[in-house]
């Protein structure tokens, strides 16, 4: 019934559809709905959104509640649940899967990731699992929903549904689609345990419940699914304030003998990306001139390639086309011609393409540091000393140890840097970061994502005769990112932004203006990370005044949840150097 002790210490469900209860208060009172269950097992009354008799409609309950009480079915009418026996035995269900959809920069709801379930039939070989059920949990989101999906996803005001959906269209959506790379984690339960399941799936078939971004989401609800197949795992009471996928993934991986087998499913991205650092220059240029223009197939110097080459070339100049074809939907009959005429001249080379081994950009989310993060510090301000402590709720940011994220994705939220200033003896905050959302998609002849960034928070300046000024602001740009295959893979970027700004040691208490911002992120060892940015910024608006920033950091990996900085920032007559360590939980 998922009830959970509030922060009131009452008693509640967190479903939130009033046809899931069968007693009027149930979502308050277990014991009232207990009771009531109980009575409408006796009953006809069409119930809950599938309006069935009750045993059918809540099937789960009825199994359980018949091995705890031992109770004699003949007593009760005779009720046929075709509807649930058809819907159960369409699964043939003889395993579970957990999937892992990698982050998606340019989609709020998918930032962090999402799960769902795959039902893994009899009979089914690692290539035909692709036709299999899914029970995916996601919030009922109006198209074009603008900015009010933010403060109505973080409120709960969507409804949160779940659905039985065929694999091969997950798998369209998001590696297809949206280029997110899947993990796939085979999970460990028993019949018995699939079955409850199951079950309890069907029953959730007549509920909703209020979805929340950061708590009662996808990764949540999917855990309370596993707990009613394995009670012994408790999953849900390890996330009491904010549940992401990745933690989830890494909590189930760490529960004994729970996983199985993870498979990697590359996105469509991820493999031309991989296959593209395969080939040579040559290589490379006939294969832009051909998604360009399919008759160069046809040119004698192309003719005259040994025929492994021609193979590959035309089965990647395949792949990006039908990429394309998704990709740009306006021009979709154009690329889907394009590769009409690739895959002709691909049929006339008679010998079968080799599956290439496709190793992903980074490995999956469990061997990643953990999301929250403390950090202390020591460091310098023009002629001061301080100590730091810092917190962040959640997620990653650019220097932070790359492995089991995205590249070049950045979500902080919640930041809080405090500072001890030692020869004043003042304590203050030094920066707060409300939200901090960065992405670098680096571009070349094929691929032309843009980059962009937006940040809201609040930080300590030095201006004019206020030495440590509190500033509230508001920074967003759009730019482009370019990746040198050089050591540490460094990615250069560029931002053109706006910048607004709120703090009383502006005149007319505020500035907004815009400007650019250019850097470099490199790796140049696994465990080193260096971010370089230079800003500079001129605020036409509110107080006439320009600022130019420079930031230099690097990261030391010491273990996956444990590193250590050293950064650099300097302002307009303002300077500071901190080193700190930062343990993540």
């Amino acid at each position: 019934m998922h009830y959970r002790i509030t922060l009131a210490g009452e008693v509640e469900s967190e479903v939130d559809d009033p046809g899931f209860f069968l007693a009027p208060h149930g979502k308050s009172y277990p014991e009232s709905e207990l009771e009531a269950t109980l009575r409408f097992f006796f009953r006809d009354d069409l119930v809950g959104r599938s309006q069935q008799p009750a045993r059918c409609a809540f099937v789960a309950r009825y199994e359980w509640l018949k091995r705890q009480l031992e109770f004699d079915e003949t007593q009760f009418p005779i009720h046929s649940c075709d509807r649930f026996e058809q819907w159960f035995t369409e699964f043939h269900a003889q395993s579970v899967t957990l999937i892992f959809a990698s982050a998606f920069m340019n989609n709020p709801s998918s930032m962090f990731g999402h799960t769902f379930l795959r039902i893994d039939q009899e009979g089914q070989t690692p290539e035909t699992r692709i036709l299999a059920y899914t029970i995916n949990y996601s919030a009922d989101v109006p198209p074009d929903a603008g900015i009010a999906f933010a403060y109505k996803g973080i409120t709960g005001m969507y409804r949160g549904y779940f659905s039985t959906i065929p694999y091969y269209l997950k798998v369209k959506e998001y590696r297809d689609f949206e280029n997110r790379d899947l993990w796939e984690y085979q999970l460990n339960l028993s019949e018995e345990q699939i079955t409850n399941l199951l079950r309890h799936a069907w029953e959730l078939g007549n509920a909703y419940f209020d979805y929340y971004f950061f708590k009662e989401n996808c990764a949540y609800h999917l855990l309370s699914l596993l707990e009613i197949a394995n009670p012994a795992l408790r999953l849900t009471e390890e996330f009491s304030g904010w549940t992401i996928p990745a933690d989830t993934v890494r909590l189930l991986t760490s529960q004994p003998g729970l996983v199985g087998d993870i498979i990697y499913r590359p996105s469509r991205s991820t493999q031309i990306l991989r296959q593209r650092e395969l080939f040579s220059q040559d290589d490379n240029q006939w294969l832009l001139q051909i998604v360009e223009n399919p008759a160069e197939i046809q040119v004698r110097s192309f003719q005259s390639q040994p025929i492994s080459t021609k193979i590959k070339i035309l089965d990647l100049a395949s792949d990006y086309l039908r990429y394309k074809t998704v990709d740009v939907p306006d021009e979709a009959s154009l690329y889907r011609e394009l590769t009409r005429e690739v895959l002709l001249a691909r049929s006339q080379l008679k010998q079968p393409s080799l599956p290439p081994f496709i190793e992903p950009f980074t490995l999956q989310p469990e061997s990643g540091h953990d999301t929250s993060r403390v950090s202390v510090g020591v460091g310098w301000r023009e002629d001061e000393t301080f100590e730091e402590l810092a917190i962040r709720g959640a997620y990653h940011d650019l220097l932070d140890p790359e492995t089991g994220y995205t590249p070049g994705a950045q979500i902080e939220i919640f930041g809080l840097h405090m500072r001890h200033y030692a020869r004043r003896n003042q304590l203050r905050v030094e920066r707060f970061t409300l939200l901090d959302i960065l992405s670098l998609s680096p571009i070349d002849r094929l691929f032309r994502a843009p980059s962009w960034k937006i940040k809201i928070g609040h930080e300590s300046l030095r201006h004019g005769t206020c030495r440590y000024c509190s500033s509230g602001n508001l920074n967003g740009g759009a730019g482009a990112a370019v990746q040198w295959s050089g050591i540490g893979t460094p990615t250069f970027f560029g931002f053109g932004e706006i910048d607004a700004n709120v703090s009383t040691g502006f005149q007319r208490n505020h500035r907004i203006g815009g400007g650019s911002t250019i850097g470099m992120l490199a790796n140049p060892h696994p465990r080193w990370g260096v971010l370089i940015t230079a800003t500079y910024l001129h605020f036409p608006i509110g107080e006439r005044s320009d600022d130019t920033r420079i930031f230099f950091g690097q990261r030391l990996t010491i273990s996956q949840n444990l590193t250590a900085r050293l950064e650099y920032r300097h302002r307009r007559d303002d300077n500071d150097v901190v080193f700190s360590v930062q343990a993540f939980f």
